[in-house]
């Protein structure tokens, strides 16, 4: 696949989240937590602050596009607030 804009990247991020992920991981357990998903296979990995599964995915796949969601939250981090919850 060629290389895609990060507009690119997050849009396909968010879609594959909203079509088959978000009901996969979106649990009271796993709020919070973030989801690291390869763009161009739909894989994706959960662990609390997403580093160690931007480690797997990206063994995997060295050259994956790779892109984060905090799951049940509207941004991935909040810098003198606080996460805001989605609502589904």
């Amino acid at each position: 696949m060629a290389q895609m804009s990060r507009d690119q990247v997050a849009q396909r991020a968010k879609k594959l989240y909203a079509d088959h992920i978000r009901a996969e991981v979106e649990t009271e357990e796993s709020l919070g937590a973030m989801v690291i998903i390869d763009v161009e296979t739909g894989d994706y990995e959960v662990d609390p602050s997403g580093l160690e599964s931007a480690r797997k995915l990206h063994a995997r796949r060295p050259n994956a596009e790779l892109f984060g969601i905090r799951i049940g939250c509207r941004a991935a981090d909040a810098i003198g607030g606080t996460l805001e919850r989605t609502t589904s």
